[in-house]
């Protein structure tokens, strides 16, 4: 292989990637070679996305499309298809989170997270996988998270479908490895974006704020991620470099589900 990190040639699908960590991931597979094609749940968000990525330099596609629809999801694929070519790779990031303490949680909130968060993988993976196994292969990317391992408090809907996503991403593997589909996860760890920002100002004495202090603390890089941090681990995971990875979650964290903590002084 002269470059197994190479997608020239691939179509990638990444959900959700008009903005933050799916932008980010859609961007690392272009500049890789990849054709990008993304969706999102507006038209708004869409165009927003396809600014974004011709401000980058990016040639992308965008579709409004629910994930958790199953038909228009169907739909999008068949005109993916149609105007961009077979689906090679597929990175089921589209994704909320709702911080609500358990007990005060309705049912339909609870419903509504495993139905964007876990649910929707198993929709999009199963719209693309047909065509993967007749063009001889494919890669599947599932955004995992810490909570695929980790409980917190008032993520209970959110820990239950990503760890429910982490084992998908097994099921997967095992189910179509020998069609030559891998399909892993990555899980990111505390990443800045814009919805983290009020986590990290600065209070007004000019302390950190006391999440921001408890993320560092729990770090060994003593650093939040940012989007890029997760370009190269997508990269590979979407490449042939790792046609024998499968069923594997790629924590990119810092280091932190490998740390107990700093000792108290």
């Amino acid at each position: 292989m002269d470059n197994p990190f190479s997608l020239q040639g691939k179509i990638a699908l990444v959900t959700g990637a008009s903005y933050g960590i799916g932008f980010a991931i859609a961007s690392a597979l272009a500049n890789a070679g990849a054709k990008i094609v993304f969706n999102d749940l507006k038209q708004e968000f869409v165009d927003k996305g396809l600014a974004a990525y011709k401000a980058a330099g990016i040639a992308a596609i965008g579709y409004v499309c629910d994930v958790t629809d199953e038909e228009q999801v169907n739909a999008m694929v068949k005109q993916i298809e149609t105007e961009a070519g077979v689906i090679d790779i597929l990175v089921n990031n589209a994704g909320i989170i709702k911080r609500i303490p358990m007990i005060e949680m309705s049912a339909s909130e609870f419903r509504q997270v495993i139905d964007v968060d876990l649910n929707a993988p198993f929709i999009v993976s199963k719209a693309v996988i047909p065509n993967m196994i007749k063009k001889g292969g494919g890669k599947i990317i599932n955004i995992c998270s810490m909570m695929s391992e980790l409980g917190r408090e008032t993520v209970s809907a959110y820990a239950a479908a990503k760890g429910g996503l982490k084992m998908l991403t097994r099921n997967i593997a095992s189910e179509y490895g020998e069609y030559n589909i891998q399909c892993n996860g990555i899980g990111p760890g505390y990443i800045a974006t814009p919805q983290t920002a009020p986590l990290r100002e600065r209070q007004a004495d000019g302390s950190r704020n006391p999440f921001d202090a408890f993320i560092l603390a729990k770090t060994p890089a003593a650093r939040w991620g940012t989007p890029e941090d997760l370009a190269g681990p997508a990269v590979f995971l979407a490449s042939s470099a790792s046609d024998f990875v499968n069923g594997h979650v790629l924590y990119v964290d810092g280091g932190i589900l490998a740390y107990i903590g700093k000792q108290p002084s």
